[in-house]
């Protein structure tokens, strides 16, 4: 299927991936959508949280609504709560792709489980791979750190609470853009502990 929009982000300088992550400038992105069909259901807001120098930016966080192509399932309003009158000053996907392209710059992207937010980003640019290349998955880095097992059901809000990350609002994009930041700074410094410390160790976690 052809992405939705051709305005693909600037990818971040290759020879940060040999660096360490603490000089690594990260985006942590979060999805609400209609429901988790990548093919056929749509974004209906993000949120994006910078992370530049081992440092949380919260004054250049991104929010926005998105006027979703299809409405959204009962179930999905249950989670994330935008209902269709929510979305009043919502915009088409083609402004706010072109906010969040801005928003993924350069930076290497935090997300908590990383295929949903990659099959979403492929929807709207395309080149899904290229997605994959630039994406740290934090599930994945708890998964590491903790010795859990790959099918073990893990949430953000659990890990939050663990690592004594306070949570706001779940499910809501900015709030948990901002909660994976956060989650993603404790961990990477105990990973950096035992040896794991570039970009390139966290995003081969990812993949593996």
């Amino acid at each position: 299927m052809p992405p939705l929009t051709g305005r693909r982000p600037r990818r971040p300088a290759r020879a940060a991936r040999g660096g360490s992550w603490r000089r690594a400038e990260f985006a942590a992105l979060d999805f609400e959508t209609t429901g988790l069909d990548r093919e056929r259901d749509a974004i209906v807001s993000f949120g994006v949280v910078p992370v530049h120098a081992g440092r949380v930016v919260v004054g250049d966080s991104v929010h926005q609504l998105v006027v979703p192509a299809v409405p959204s399932s009962p179930e999905s309003m249950r989670v994330h709560g935008i209902l269709p009158q929510d979305l009043a000053e919502a915009r088409p996907l083609a402004e706010a792709s072109q906010i969040l392209s801005r928003a993924l710059a350069g930076r290497f992207l935090l997300t908590w489980f990383a295929s949903v937010e990659i099959g979403f980003l492929a929807r709207v640019y395309g080149r899904r791979r290229a997605w994959v290349r630039r994406t740290v998955d934090v599930r994945q880095m708890v998964i590491r750190l903790e010795g859990m097992d790959q099918d073990v059901r893990q949430t953000l809000s659990s890990a939050a609470e663990h690592y004594g990350v306070p949570v706001d609002n779940p499910h809501e994009a900015l709030d948990d853009a901002m909660v994976t930041a956060q989650v993603f700074l404790v961990v990477a410094d105990r990973l950096e502990r035992r040896g794991l410390g570039s970009v390139r160790d966290l995003l081969t976690l990812t993949r593996a």
